[in-house]
């Protein structure tokens, strides 16, 4: 029987402990062969200290330069960032790596947990 989540949209992935000040960039998945990867959306949550100044944020093949200033709540928070209306997005393919990329992070240290949100389908 297939994973639910290449049946439907469910959770692709979960990351803890990703530093949201450092530019940088942190792997959230590694696309499975014989599959591509539809992202849906990410939640940001359970961060240590509040966001503000996180103004820059990207994940590979969907949303660019997105804003996590919200997140001002630490430990109790979250945002959960969709697509945007009508934007066309690229399908990431087999053996890609889908990355949370930080380039104005928060002012404060902190690190969140995100959760990738998404459907796998067969290529």
């Amino acid at each position: 029987m297939a994973n639910l989540k290449e049946k439907a949209v469910g959770v692709l992935s979960v990351t803890k402990l990703v530093d949201m000040k450092t530019a940088a960039s942190t792997a959230l998945l590694t696309v499975p062969t014989g599959k591509v990867a539809r992202i849906t959306g990410i939640i940001v949550g359970d961060a240590t200290a509040s966001l503000a100044g996180g103004s820059s944020y990207s994940i590979t093949n969907w949303r660019q330069a997105f804003s996590l200033e919200t997140l001002i709540t630490a430990n109790t928070g979250y945002v959960h960032v969709f697509g945007a209306d009508l934007a066309l997005y690229v399908e990431t393919a087999a053996a890609a790596i889908i990355y949370l990329t930080v380039t104005t992070g928060s002012t404060l240290a902190s690190t969140a947990t995100i959760t990738l949100l998404g459907v796998l389908e067969d290529a």
